[in-house]
């Protein structure tokens, strides 16, 4: 079984995670969100962080947990390629291994921007979870537009 998948989407990132759980789905679903970033396959495990979240219904916490994962990559620069996940009610628990991001060794792929509600969903019966992620355009593709714009 795949852990997630791309969905086609116009112009963001839409990823549908799966698992055997509502945890797993979410952990896969961090996976996604970091491994869309940078290519795991070259991210070792030797930072460990641990995290605590909650929301007021099941696409909340999923929103706030996600967020919460981005916060960590953009203020500690730390990507995680593990993520151990516990729920209890509207708690969401995190325990995540990875490493500093070094631009001169690994390999970026995209820069997500922020975790969106827009087409979220949780889906416990399948399970699984889908998100649209805001991505940044990379420079190049930016300074396409701009050129258009300015025709």
């Amino acid at each position: 079984m795949d852990r997630y998948v791309l969905i086609d989407h116009t112009a963001d990132l839409m990823v549908k995670a799966f698992g055997e759980t509502l945890e797993e789905c979410f952990a896969n679903a961090g996976y996604a969100l970091f491994n869309e970033t940078v290519d795991l396959s070259g991210i070792g495990t030797s930072e460990r962080t641990e995290f605590e979240v909650s929301g007021i219904d099941e696409e909340d916490m999923l929103y706030s947990f996600l967020s919460e994962l981005l916060f960590i990559e953009d203020c500690d620069n730390l990507i995680l390629k593990e993520l151990e996940v516990s729920i209890d009610g509207l708690d969401v628990r995190c325990v995540g291994r990875g490493e500093k991001l070094d631009r001169s060794r690994h390999r970026i792929r995209s820069e997500i921007k922020a975790v969106t509600y827009h087409m979220m969903e949780v889906d416990r019966k399948e399970p699984s979870v889908t998100v649209v992620f805001d991505v940044r355009f990379p420079l190049s593709t930016c300074s396409m537009i701009a050129d258009r714009c300015s025709d």
